[in-house]
């Protein structure tokens, strides 16, 4: 009698684990909202999710994985998930040109179309939703190779800076100058 007891004892702790999703990858959880597994790199170490459909995902360092362009992954990465879109998304940036501009949110409006939007504030980039159907390595990168820093501003600010800095000195340099010359 005691080992049926304690079978049926397993068996719903079991059934609870697999119910509760605990036992799934975050990148079955993706699926599982419509969404393709490749929007997350390799290389998660940890990923939180809980009934609101907030997720965190902890990768063991920032890192870029190439696509039609390329995305820069934050050691941390986090939003909300609901079918077939990601909101309040945080720890993925979009490079377009030179710049890098913060992933705001990700949407698959209709599956068949073969196609994903990513907003990256002003605008929605398109991509081809094939692109991301398994996850991709990531190359790691430190923070000045990667131009993340630009993206709030810190790198950006400071060449500005720099620059009117060395302007202001040069057009000092020309009147004072100009002066010793008369």
């Amino acid at each position: 009698m005691i080992p049926l007891i304690s079978s049926i004892f397993l068996y719903s702790i079991f059934i609870f684990t697999v119910v509760n999703g605990e036992s799934d990858s975050i990148y079955e959880i993706l699926k599982a909202h419509g969404l393709p597994m490749g929007l997350l790199p390799k290389g998660i170490i940890r990923f939180d999710f809980d009934d609101t459909g907030r997720f965190e995902v902890h990768l063991d360092q920032a890192c870029n994985a190439k696509f039609e362009s390329e995305l820069h992954y934050d050691r941390n990465v986090s939003g909300t998930l609901s079918y077939g879109q990601i909101g309040e998304l945080s720890g993925i940036s979009a490079q377009e040109l030179f710049l890098w501009f913060p992933v705001k949110g990700i949407r698959v409006d209709v599956p068949s179309s073969g196609l994903i939007y990513f907003d990256v504030g002003v605008v929605f980039k398109q991509f081809s939703l094939s692109l991301f159907e398994a996850p991709r390595d990531c190359m790691v990168v430190r923070d000045f190779e990667s131009g993340y820093s630009i993206q709030d501003g810190k790198l950006l600010a400071e060449a500005i800076s720099k620059s009117q800095s060395a302007k202001l000195q040069y057009e000092l340099d020309q009147e004072s100058f100009g002066r010793n010359d008369m």
